[in-house]
């Protein structure tokens, strides 16, 4: 569960955000739709606990993510708007990296592996250094680390942004194919991608 309560962010004297209150079950795709500036990419890193709020709470899974912050992110697969890729890095090796510092067990490395190369229909790139790859491609190695510590939540940052339509349709029906069990949270200012992703 996610809840959020009064939580409010400003910049100085400018409030990105103002009294901000939600609450997300497990099992919701749930969007935020709004302009660009609206404030969404500054809600989804206090959510990720990388911006503390000015005012206001949020809880993960009954967790304040002001004081258990580890915790919280070890329940968190989050994609910002750009994807942190090493772009010499193979698809494989960067996913051995993600699995490592998400403290991931080596022995059980190359399971996880396998499960995100599948999900994420990686395997014919699981070889390619990450700069050969299209946008589209390198969009879906970047929900593949989100997800890699099989987390409870997915939060992702406008998840199809640049990309052309044949990516966009293999972007969405990822994200489709990852709701089960878990909340998966994304912004966009595209109405199209809220009419096709979520539930509210």
């Amino acid at each position: 569960m996610i809840k959020a309560v009064n939580v409010t962010k400003r910049f100085g004297s400018f409030h990105a955000l103002k009294n901000v209150s939600f609450e997300i079950e497990e099992g919701e795709i749930v969007g935020f739709l709004g302009k660009n500036g609206a404030g969404k990419t500054t809600l989804m890193r206090i959510l990720t606990t990388y911006l503390q709020a000015t005012y206001g709470n949020v809880f993960i899974s009954d967790l304040d993510v002001d004081k258990k912050v580890l915790e919280v992110r070890s329940k968190i697969g989050y994609l910002p708007e750009s994807p942190p890729l090493y772009n010499n890095m193979s698809v494989k090796d960067y996913l051995k990296f993600a699995a490592a510092i998400k403290d991931i067990p080596s022995s059980k490395h190359k399971s996880h592996i396998e499960r995100v190369v599948s999900d994420c229909q990686l395997g014919e790139v699981i070889q390619k250094p990450i700069h050969t790859l299209s946008k589209g491609f390198k969009q879906r190695v970047g929900i593949a680390q989100a997800i890699i510590n099989d987390p409870d939540i997915l939060i992702l940052d406008e998840p199809t942004s640049g990309l052309d339509p044949t990516q966009i349709h293999q972007v969405r029906r990822l994200i489709k194919n990852l709701e089960k069990e878990r909340i998966v949270l994304l912004s966009t200012h595209h109405l199209s991608e809220i009419e096709n992703l979520v539930q509210r």
